[in-house]
């Protein structure tokens, strides 16, 4: 065998192989994607004390090595389910925030954000279960959850040297307006009258917010 016909050969080799590689790689995102999925209906449906690892094994009919295999442990597959909630919820912020009118942007952000709370509650209490170990603030936070915050952060961006500070007093907010309503603390037919009493108190005008 000729030498460019050895050189063909190996290409050839080498290609198969990244072929396979690829399979491989879009298989295992393809179950991993299920497995999340899985997870995500039966709490949605049942509530997270019924997402087990045993019980998504019988769901999607694969073994639960597979699943360890996947994401370690059943916290693994939350943390999986919950940074990919923050995903989503950056880009509804995202969207928001984007489509705002001039001087309605806090508005629509907070609006955006409620909504998502109250649409998809399992997913938005996992997100923040104090079990996980999903790092906020730190150098191993994921991107989605950097990404959910700077639509938070972008509202506060030049109007105070501190604009973090102002976004995190925001999402505080926001958040234990959240969880108030969705345990019931909250009446949700005052929610409007709270979105605007919310959005009086974060729409600085910039004389005061340079102060911070």
């Amino acid at each position: 065998m000729t030498l460019a016909a050895l050189y063909f050969l190996s290409m050839a080799m080498k290609a198969a192989a990244n072929r396979i590689a690829e399979r491989k790689l879009r298989d295992r995102q393809a179950r991993r994607a299920q497995i999340i999925r899985a997870a995500r209906r039966i709490a949605e449906l049942e509530g997270w004390s019924n997402v087990t690892v045993r019980r998504l094994s019988d769901e999607i009919s694969y073994s639960q090595p597979v699943l360890y295999a996947h994401f370690g442990s059943r916290e693994g597959i939350l943390a999986a389910v919950a940074i990919e909630g923050f995903q989503e919820m950056g880009l509804a912020l995202e969207k928001a925030r984007k489509g705002a009118q001039r001087g309605d942007t806090v508005k629509s952000v907070a609006a955006a954000y409620l909504e998502f709370a109250a649409s998809s509650p399992a997913l938005y209490e996992v997100m923040f279960s104090l079990s996980l170990s999903v790092p906020f603030d730190d150098a191993a936070t994921p991107p989605e959850l950097r990404f959910a915050f700077s639509q938070l952060l972008g509202l506060f961006q030049g109007q105070s040297s501190k604009p973090e500070v102002l976004a995190e007093l925001f999402w505080a907010s926001l958040h234990g307006i959240a969880e108030l309503t969705r345990t019931k603390r909250f009446p949700r037919s005052r929610q409007k009258e709270r979105v605007r009493a919310l959005v009086e108190l974060f729409n600085f005008p910039r004389d005061e917010t340079a102060r911070w």
